[in-house]
């Protein structure tokens, strides 16, 4: 799921990116496993979505895949992505606790 994102173009809803392996046992008849997926959604779902996607620096992002009855479901979450700046503070961070983890590891 690395990646994967979902869009809306028009009146539809569109998941991109996320790979569903073919099946195993198959023949060359199989599925393309990285085509982009449509949603079934509700009108108003679709437009909800719209309305906050186009908010600036927001995007949606499929947070769970999972099978029920028969179906695939996809769980969307609507995100904000980090600026340069919050990259590099969670990687100050990263490190520093990388850091403690070894001095920790010394001391035992």
């Amino acid at each position: 799921m690395t990646g994967a994102f979902a869009s809306i173009a028009g009146k539809e809803a569109v998941l991109n990116n996320l790979n569903i392996a073919a099946y195993e046992f198959g023949n060359r008849f199989n599925h393309d496993p990285d085509r982009p997926r449509r949603l079934l959604l509700h009108r108003d779902e679709i437009n909800k979505l719209r309305v906050r996607v186009e908010q600036k620096g927001c995007t949606l992002v499929p947070l769970s895949v999972y099978i029920k009855r028969g179906l695939v479901k996809v769980e969307l979450g609507i995100c904000k992505g980090k600026k340069q700046v919050d990259k590099r503070e969670t990687l100050r961070r990263k490190t520093a606790d990388r850091e403690a983890e070894r001095a920790m590891k010394e001391v035992r």
